[in-house]
């Protein structure tokens, strides 16, 4: 007589379970390279579904790999469905390269709130930055109209909050009226994490914690580093769903702790390679998430929150 199957089975996680849908490269940190870690670190057990596998990120001369269509990505929630492995508390997308593969995320998103009402989703809209799209354009539309209402928070740079806003943004009390205007379209958590007002670099949040009242918003003053880095926006969210999660109901405390890890990551980035002798202008920087994670478990408060009245 045949011995019985064994069912492995997921254990309740009492930190939280996150599905990450976001791209991989094999070598250097931005999509998931950069934001599965540090939720681990953070405590949270997170599965990553990799919309794209690549040698590198995209930024150098030359790049393989494989992209993963909607039809495969839902191939793998059915999979996770058929063996009662799809139960999550939060799902964490970023950058998305094609309409079909938004629609299927968005199918995803149905699929996982039938199974817990409660998930949180936390969606980086990427679409580009200053002032330039690096997505197809019929992809603005998709995220406005289907995204945005479905999302628990969200985190557009400037550039991406303009265009989902249809809002110039030129001053913080803009900045403050596209979160509103975000609100109003579904997610009850907003963070703009990067502002240029007159040559200062900012972020501003906002929660909404009442449709019926004003949100709570604030700004933190971000400092300019002389150098670019690749994989912040993704490592940005991660730590923001990271750091909001335990503090639900303070969103400002949740971004002055992201935004003191990060900055931290970025100091340590920059000294690295000053160390090694290459010009921290020349070139984009790879992130050491790995030399930095005591700055991620426990940061040190370095940034503060200044709430608007």
């Amino acid at each position: 007589m045949a011995s019985p199957p064994i069912l492995s089975l997921a254990l309740p996680s009492n930190t939280g379970r996150v599905l990450s849908i976001q791209s991989h490269t094999v070598q250097g940190y931005v999509g998931n390279k950069s934001a599965v870690f540090p939720l681990q670190l953070l405590g949270y057990d997170v599965d990553p579904i990799n919309s794209v596998q690549f040698s590198n990120h995209t930024g150098y001369p030359t790049f393989k790999g494989q992209v993963l269509n909607g039809q495969q990505l839902l191939d793998l929630i059915e999979g996770l469905e058929a063996n009662n492995l799809l139960y999550y508390t939060h799902l964490l997308t970023g950058y998305i390269g094609s309409v079909s593969f938004l629609k299927s995320v968005l199918e995803v998103v149905d699929k996982l709130r039938s199974i817990n009402p409660n998930l949180t989703y936390v969606c980086d809209p990427v679409m580009g930055d200053e002032g330039k799209l690096y997505v197809p354009e019929d992809l603005v539309s998709v995220y406005r109209e289907k995204v945005v209402p479905v999302a628990s928070m969200l985190t557009p740079n400037q550039f991406e909050a303009e265009l989902l806003t249809k809002l110039r943004i030129g001053s913080e009390t803009d900045g403050r009226k596209a979160c509103k205007i975000l609100h109003a379209a579904g997610p009850s958590k907003v963070v703009i994490t990067s502002i240029n007002i007159d040559g200062n670099l900012l972020l501003i949040g906002s929660h909404q914690k009442d449709k019926e009242q004003a949100p709570e918003q604030f700004k933190i003053v971000l400092p300019r580093i002389p150098a670019y880095f690749t994989g912040t926006g993704d490592l940005m969210t991660a730590l923001l769903l990271g750091w909001s999660n335990k503090y639900p109901d303070n969103l400002d405390k949740a971004a002055e702790l992201a935004v003191s890890s990060l900055q931290a990551l970025l100091q340590r980035t920059l000294n690295a390679y000053t160390s090694a002798g290459f010009d921290s202008k020349s070139s984009s920087l790879e992130i050491r998430l790995i030399q930095s994670q005591d700055d991620i478990r426990q940061p040190k408060l370095t940034f503060k929150a200044h709430k608007y009245s």
